[in-house]
This record gives structure tokens, sequence and C-alpha cells, in this order.
């Protein structure tokens, strides 16, 4: 498929859009921000300090966050193309080249009563559950609040089947999606793929051994893979049918691709946010948020992180900070920074990653001003397959543990991060006054926001120490 069908950039630069996008964002924020981002002349290179600067700008202002968020995701819109149509206009102005009639997979198993989440070869629940749980919040893993969050779930078994709704869940192949725990639980899935053999296989396979009902997109109008859906080029057929389906529809996005093609596929799944909330009012909104990003932190943890960078010694941290200029083992936070600035990027995960999971965060945020359901968690650092093929981040993950941050396995994740979604849902919470609290409760950031350590500064070591890890 052509970078230049379906879902597109105006030109085959993703950095012009992307330095436009972000200085749009900050333009009414941050003026002095936003000119620094039109001049920048390596923006590969250093756009990390622009994305952080879009997080700092919105810190103690609630106006100016929401603003960021507003004008990020509209310059996006303004920029991005459907074929020949501006973004917006893709679902209503353009014919459709594929329509969609609904499969349905009744799964044949029994529903799981009781949560419980894979860890290190066990399954935990009860008792077990709340312990690891108590020992996440004393080791600086996850959030109180989180902690708080799946218990309630734990204490409300009922709710994992999500009575009522119907969750679609787009990038159902993605290993840290909630297909397989929302399946295991009875839960009612639209199940939304590429239409390729393999992947719409183990689609049909979970399904088939579930205790849920999952809907698959059945292609009508063209030849090809009976099952599955394009959502860069099929977009209008997608939403028509969509729109059809019975139940709440909570609109999920865990779609990840390389490069550029990430933030087409989020552009997509916003325009496609936008339009079912237009059209059904009470959808509900999910993403995951990696810890890999920027956020402001809660003085909890902040206080947490300086404890730990005082208790280090400086025998070791000296000298290596001596001989590196200062660069390594950088301390996290300033005494007593309420809320702290936790800046995760990476820099090989590329700018085009940073933009695709920002544009999720800010609709996350405009969402919820709207009075929309929204889900939105930060979720731990994970072994997954488009991480361990990258050497560096896999060597990164390996030496981690060292400065005290936990890399989960996939299925630990996807359960800890479903039942977070079912909490969401089903317990609900008040918008927070600012937008950085939104995002900081039910944080299950692994590590990283109560490191001693500045992550990046920690990173080439983490990386070195991986290798060995790795190799033996």
């Amino acid at each position: 498929m052509s970078e230049r069908e379906g879902v597109a950039f105006p030109s085959d630069s993703s950095t012009s859009a992307a330095r436009t996008v972000m200085a749009d964002a900050l333009r009414k924020a941050d003026p002095v921000g936003a000119r620094a981002v039109e001049n920048e002349t390596n923006w590969r290179r250093n756009y990390l300090v622009h994305f952080r600067r879009a997080v700092e700008a919105g810190v103690g202002e609630a106006t100016a966050a929401h603003a960021i968020a507003a004008d990020g995701l509209r310059s996006a819109h303004d920029l991005m193309r459907f074929g020949d149509l501006p973004l917006d206009q893709a679902i209503d102005g353009s014919a459709l080249t594929q329509a969609f009639h609904t499969r349905t997979v009744e799964g044949a198993g029994e529903a799981e009563t009781e949560l419980s989440i894979p860890y290190r070869g066990q399954r935990l629940s009860g008792r077990a559950l709340v312990d690891q749980l108590d020992r996440w919040v004393a080791d600086g893993v996850i959030t109180r609040s989180a902690s708080e969050a799946v218990q309630t779930v734990q204490d409300n078994p009922q709710w994992l089947r999500l009575d009522g709704d119907t969750v679609v869940v787009l990038g159902a192949g993605a290993e840290m999606g909630p297909y397989r725990a929302l399946l295991r639980w009875g839960a009612q899935v639209v199940a939304l793929d590429l239409p390729r053999d393999d992947v719409q296989e183990r689609i049909r396979t979970l399904a088939t051994e579930s205790a849920g009902r999952t809907f698959v997109p059945a292609r009508i109008l063209t030849h090809g893979d009976d099952t599955g859906a394009d959502l860069l080029t099929e977009l209008p057929g997608i939403a028509h049918w969509l729109g059809g389906l019975p139940g709440r529809l909570v609109l999920g996005n865990y779609c990840y691709a390389d490069g550029g093609t990430h933030v087409r596929l989020s552009m997509a799944a916003d325009a496609l946010a936008q339009h079912l909330v237009d059209q059904r009012d009470d959808t509900a909104l999910a993403f995951l948020a990696t810890p890999t990003d920027t956020f402001a932190v809660p003085a909890e943890e902040v206080q947490r992180a300086n404890e730990l960078y005082s208790s280090r010694s400086r025998l070791v941290r000296a000298p290596l900070r001596m001989v590196s200029g200062g660069r390594l083992l950088q301390r996290h936070y300033p005494p007593g920074a309420d809320p702290g600035i936790c800046d995760a990027l990476v820099p090989q995960q590329g700018p085009n990653y940073a933009l695709a999971k920002r544009l999720q965060r800010w609709r996350a945020t405009t969402a919820r001003a709207s009075g929309t359901t929204v889900s939105l968690n930060v979720a731990p650092a994970t072994r997954t397959r488009s991480v361990v093929k990258n050497k560096a981040l896999a060597a990164a993950y390996a030496g981690s543990h060292r400065f005290g941050v936990e890399i989960f396995d996939p299925a630990t994740s996807n359960t800890l991060m479903a039942a977070l979604l079912v909490h969401d849902l089903r317990a609900g919470a008040a918008p927070q006054a600012e937008p950085w609290q939104d995002e900081a409760v039910n944080a299950a950031h692994g590590g990283l926001w109560t490191a001693a350590y500045d992550p990046r500064s920690a990173l080439g070591l983490a990386a070195v120490l991986g290798i060995g890890a790795l190799r033996g």
C-alpha cells in the first residue's frame, strides 16, 4: 500500500507535518515555544525538547493545557488527507470502496468470574493479587490509585463482562490490547484488524475458544480476504458499519505501526472517534498511554524518586557524571517539585511514535472536557515484539531493573490494563482540576516515574548492563 493511499500526510514529509502540528498546538499557550518549533533545523534529533515543552506549558494552567490539545488536534485534522479530501470529510464525503456486514463468533468457553492476572509463571487472584499490587505500590511500580482501581474491579467481578457495552478493539491483534482478556471475561467485542490471513486466523481462534461474543467485519464490495478491514484505506466503510452495531460503543485505539504509518493510524482512529461520538453521544473512548513519554508527575512519586536519589552511593555516581560531562545519572526531579516532570521520551522510538501517542492524549483531554467517557491509562514498559526487535531498546529493557524499572511481560500488561479499562467504564471518575492530573490517576508506569535518575541519563548504562543479560 502506498504511503499516499487513504489517510495520508499532505506531502511525503512526516517531519514537516509534525513540526506544523506541534507549533500550532503551542501557538496560543506558549508563543515562544511555537517559534522554537518553527525554527528547529534538526527535528529528528531535537524533537524531544519540544514535546516536553508541550506538557510543561499546560502545567498549572488548565486552560492552556486544553488549548494545546484542541489546537494540536485541529491542526492535525486540517493537514491530513483522505485521498483528495480533507480528513474530516473522509467518512461522509467520499464514496465507499468497501462495505461490511457483521460476522459473529460465539465463544464456546466458560467466562471467568474472578479477576486474575498472570505474573511470572503464576496466575494471581484473591489475596495473592492484592499482595502483588501492594508490592508494586511499595516498589514504586504503579500508583496507589492504580492498585485501588484494580482491587475495586476485583471486588466487583460482575463488571468484567461489561454488559451493555460493545468494545471496539482497533488493532485486535496487538499484544498490548485488551482483546484476549475481555473475551476471557465474556465481554462483547469488535475485533478490527488488517484483512490478512494470519491476523484473522488468530482473531478467529481466540474468539472461538473464548467465553465472549466477537463481531468481525466481513467484506462485501470487493474480492480479497473475507474478514478484516484496513483502517487507513477503508475508514468510511468501517465508520458506517460500526455505527449500526448494538450496545454502547467503547472505541479503543490499540494500533501500532512503524514510522509515519503510526501517525496515520492515530489520525484515522481519531477521525473515527470524532464521527462516532457525534453520531452516538454515549460512545466512550479508550487509549493506552506509553510510559516513554513526558508526563507531569504527582508529589508522592517525586518524593520517592528523590529519596532514592539521596540513598544512592555518590562513590558510583560522581565518577560517571564526571567522565560523561554530567550527562549520566542526572537527578530525576528538583527537590520539592510538585508536580515533577518525568521526561522518558526515548530517542530510538522517533518523532513519529511520539506524535502518534501525543495525538491520543490530546483527544482524551478534549473528549473528557466535553463530557465523553474516557479511559486513558499509562501502561508499563512491556517486552512486546515491536520493542525487542530494536536491539538498543531490548538491551536497555534488559538492564532497566538495575535502576528500579520493572519491564512487564505482555500477558501481565494487557490483563492489568484491561482491568483498569473495566474500572474506568464502570466506576468512572470525575475530571481532575488539570489534564495532567487525569493522566496521573491509575498510572502503571513501571517505575519510570519513581526512578532516582532522569530516564534518558540512565538509558545508555541500562543498555550496557543489559547486553550481558541478553547474551546470557
